[in-house]
């Protein structure tokens, strides 16, 4: 039997059954579906399942010695204009949860079901997308701005400067504040609150340096009494206590064996993530990037004393061997002491994030939630905006409670604004140590802009050696992206 061309487009046929933008966004049912698929973005390989650690972690308190000569040399700042995977799949895995938000955003408002609900949908997709701008902004600098779904495949965004991006993320987020709830019930916990999103607005003013603005916000989050420290640093860190008091906003993951492939996108893949499989030391794990030994120095603490009517002398702070590996720390990791495991005795290793405690090694599949705003975060940047205004005695009490959590003793004494400033610097530094903080950290406090800070920068980490002033800051915008889009512009120096 002959066949036609006309009977062999008969094959050419679109599934009916299948779902599409167009006939999916029906129902309520739908509109729940579409904001968790914007939250499962932020489990994807680029972004809080592995790159953005390695991009956060180029700051001064990290460094890499890794084999992998690309890795070691992305965090070393010796960044070539071509398209490295951490940078370009980010650049892909953001926009790809951007798209989803957008979806939310643009098509929940016309279904028809519970009001309340629609409203506190959009307001979590606009903070999935003010966070995803968050991490494009200050990784890449000016980026292309999609506020809404592209009309067809060849559709192309305006590049904002990073001000510009700023912006949209105060709209978005002054947008989502008053309709997000205080809470959820135990088993929605993890979405976005009210108390995220106003953290995460402080965030963005405390980069711009708008210490009022920043400051009104956290005493907000302060006032709503859903927040606190908890007793044990440790729950803040591990699989257990996840979701607690003191978080304010953590990605979710479980510990489900790896299905199809790491970070995959799609229904059958699990929701691990492998931060732990190189962050941790050599044997367990692939020991990628590792603490700068004066963070490890730092931890010794001479403002407390043994015992009452002893003189004062040296105690080490507690936060020290929770954050890091290394010879003096007498834990058991992975079953074996560090002496056991004979390592370096000259070398150390993160320790937060990883399943040391139940594990004999590390693979792609850890089930520990990713902090993303702490609430001690909060109260040192809170101690910061209060000593960046003059506030000296108002900030000091915020940074004594985040250290009388671990049993140091309070900070006493007649602060200048500026030796304030600095003893929180050195506070965040232990207490946030390896979270992936420092590097909005030192953007903020301008180290990267002029050469006295690349020179301060330099004392505690050589590989700020190869930073270019004006250039290193940012990272390049991926090659590909560049040819797709002819409008795009690289930044300065690629």
């Amino acid at each position: 039997m002959m066949t036609t061309a006309c009977e062999k487009d008969l094959l050419d046929q679109s599934n009916p059954n299948a779902p599409t933008k167009d006939n999916f966004w029906q129902n309520e049912a739908d509109a729940v579906k579409g904001v968790y698929a914007a939250y499962s973005g932020l489990q994807q390989f680029a972004v809080y399942y592995r790159s953005w650690h390695f991009m956060a972690h180029r700051s001064d308190e990290s460094f890499s010695a890794s084999p992998f000569v690309e890795l070691a040399n992305f965090t070393r700042f010796i960044q070539p204009d071509v398209d490295f995977f951490i940078s370009s799949f980010a650049w892909n895995d953001y926009y790809r949860t951007i798209y989803r938000t957008n979806q939310v955003i643009g098509r929940v408002p016309g279904i028809t079901m519970d009001e309340t609900l629609k409203k506190q949908l959009v307001a979590e997709a606009k903070f999935i997308r003010a966070l995803s701008y968050f991490d494009m902004a200050y990784f890449f600098g000016n980026v292309p701005l999609i506020l809404e779904e592209p009309s067809d495949v060849t559709a192309r965004a305006p590049q904002v400067t990073q001000a510009e991006t700023e912006v949209q993320m105060i709209t978005d987020l002054q947008s989502a504040i008053p309709d997000l709830p205080l809470s959820y019930n135990d088993d929605q916990k993890g979405r976005a609150t009210k108390g995220a999103a106003q953290a995460l607005l402080a965030k963005v003013y405390m980069q711009q340096r708008k210490w009022a603005e920043a400051s009104a916000l956290f005493t907000q989050i302060a006032a709503s009494n859903q927040y606190d420290l908890v007793p044990n640093y440790l729950d803040n860190f591990t699989d257990r206590n996840e979701n607690n008091r003191e978080s304010v906003f953590e990605v979710q993951f479980t510990g489900s064996v790896l299905e199809v492939g790491q970070g995959q996108d799609n229904g059958s893949a699990s929701e691990s993530h492998d931060r732990p499989n190189f962050f941790g030391p050599p044997g367990p794990t692939f020991a990628d990037v590792q603490p700068r030994r004066w963070l490890l120095n730092a931890y010794t603490d001479s403002t407390v004393s043994f015992a009452p009517g002893s003189t004062t002398r040296h105690r080490i702070d507690p936060r020290r061997d929770i954050s890091i590996i290394h010879a003096g720390n007498p834990d058991v990791f992975y079953g074996r002491t560090f002496q056991q495991w004979n390592w370096n005795p000259n070398q150390q290793y993160w320790r937060k994030y990883l399943n040391d405690r139940t594990r004999t090694d590390e693979n792609f599949s850890s089930g520990i939630n990713h902090r993303v705003i702490r609430y001690a975060d909060v109260l040192l940047m809170q101690a910061e905006a209060l000593a960046q205004l003059n506030q000296v005695s108002a900030a000091l009490p915020l940074v004594n409670r985040v250290r009388t959590r671990v049993d140091l003793r309070p900070l006493t004494g007649n602060f200048t604004r500026e030796s304030m400033l600095q003893a929180i610097y050195m506070e965040r530094a232990k207490e946030l140590a390896g979270e992936g903080t420092r590097w909005f950290d030192i953007l903020r406090w301008g180290l990267m802009d002029n050469q006295a800070g690349i020179d301060e920068l330099k004392t505690r980490d050589t590989d700020f050696n190869n930073f270019r002033l004006g250039v290193s800051k940012l990272l390049p915008i991926p090659r590909r992206d560049l040819g797709i889009d002819p409008n795009l512009k690289q930044n300065p120096g690629y």
